[in-house]
């Protein structure tokens, strides 16, 4: 697949321009300025992709393809919510994409413009190439044939379907998350990170939920833009989004019963440490308490004066520390 470089402020964009015919197949690469020409033939549709594109390359897909303004002025930013929206006879769609880096989840966005004849994707931030998915569809000849629809249904299917491992990894840490909290060893850093995957998944889900209004719409509306043979693909990724955010909703609230399990565990905890404080402290109390009732010293404690107070004295202090031993053990504060 071609590729043109752009420069622009120090950085790169990379464009894919291809022209499709009526029967799927791929007839030629063509630059950005015969995109107008392309698009007067009958039966082709065109395919762009670009990545982090500058305003130059912006206004020259708004000339080629007539854009409106305001959904251009959104894919400059890159700073949007998950949406669908209609400009007159084309389609302005937002998609958040992720891939998972170091543990946490780098998200981006994709933002897709569909003609009667055209597909424009612009890439901003993580997000994988969609050169595979664009591949797939020509090993595909008879289904590209349904034009630009089908071709945005492999560009979100391909979105859709790099969330399932970022799923997986999530079930494995929560799984070992849950292990170390029963583990009963309380360690703060569990809890930053039940915080963590918590605050990732609730990204996740923000994301996922307005995707499947996206595709619900694309399912039964637009019946000039997206052919009826390619709703049922649009459905099929409506599915997968809906399975991904239920499998998220799931893993929030098992987060919020492991933080609440590790909560009374580490109060349990404390409280076996208190009852083993206590427990000391009342088996020192029954020493002490005789200690400081002979220490009185008076002339007039008979005890004082007899031949064998001291070993007497000495005899019950240790009789009744271990009867007071033995009672605690029992009672399991000891």
């Amino acid at each position: 697949m071609s590729s043109e470089p752009v420069q622009s402020a120090g950085q790169q964009c990379l464009i894919n321009c291809v022209v499709y015919g009526g029967d799927g197949r791929r007839l030629r690469d063509i630059g950005l300025e015969e995109i107008g020409a392309a698009l007067k033939e009958p039966g082709q549709f065109v395919w762009v992709g670009v990545y982090e594109p500058d305003e130059a390359i912006l206004d020259k897909l708004q000339a080629q393809f007539g854009l409106h303004e305001l959904a251009v002025e959104d894919a400059h930013r890159a700073h949007q919510r998950t949406k669908i929206e209609v400009y007159g006879d084309s389609l302005f769609i937002v998609v958040h994409t992720a891939q998972m880096a170091k543990s946490k989840i780098e998200f981006g966005e994709t933002h897709l413009f569909l003609g009667r004849n055209y597909l424009v994707s612009i890439r901003h931030g993580a997000s994988l190439s969609y050169a595979s998915a664009r591949r797939a569809c020509e090993t595909a000849p008879s289904l590209l044939s349904l034009g630009p629809s089908y071709a945005l249904y492999t560009v979100l299917d391909f979105i859709v379907d790099h969330y399932v491992p970022i799923v997986d990894a999530f079930q494995t840490r929560l799984h070992e998350l849950e292990h170390l909290i029963l583990g009963g060893e309380f360690r703060q850093r569990t809890i930053v990170h039940l915080y963590e995957l918590k605050k990732e998944l609730v990204r996740m889900q923000l994301t996922m939920t307005p995707l499947q209004d996206i595709m619900s719409q694309l399912v039964h509306l637009y019946p000039g833009l997206v052919r009826d043979e390619v709703r049922p693909y649009f459905r099929d990724v409506g599915d997968h989004a809906t399975r991904i955010n239920e499998t998220a909703a799931t893993m929030r609230e098992m987060l919020t019963a492991a933080m609440d399990v590790n909560l009374a565990l580490v109060g349990i905890a404390q409280n076996d440490v208190f009852k083993r404080i206590a427990g000391w402290g009342l088996l020192l109390t029954a020493p002490m308490m005789i200690a400081s009732w002979y220490g009185m010293n008076f002339h007039d404690m008979p005890e004082l004066s007899a031949a064998h107070g001291y070993p007497i004295a000495v005899g019950i202090t240790v009789s009744i520390c271990v009867v007071l031993y033995i009672l605690l053990k029992r009672a399991k504060w000891l």
